[in-house]
């Protein structure tokens, strides 16, 4: 099965929560409301260059929810 680099998720337990999903290496969950993130992968190597990867694929999960809202909206 192949799937979508990130996923939005959604639960009724949470219902003020916007959850991303990211399902490629490394794997995570981040809640845009307050930042926190869920890591499924360790994350090894340079601190340096972890932190930039880190930096840029949080980044593209609030990328990718603004464009599933503005998708949703049309």
């Amino acid at each position: 099965m192949d799937l979508p680099k990130f996923m939005l998720g959604d639960n009724t337990d949470c219902p003020d929560d916007i959850f991303v999903i990211h399902t490629e290496f490394p794997r995570f969950v981040i809640n845009l409301v307050n930042d926190e993130v869920e890591w499924f992968d360790d994350l090894e190597g340079d601190e340096t260059e972890l932190a930039n990867e880190v930096s840029e694929l949080i980044e593209l999960a609030g990328i990718f929810y603004d464009r599933e809202m503005e998708r949703y909206s049309e």
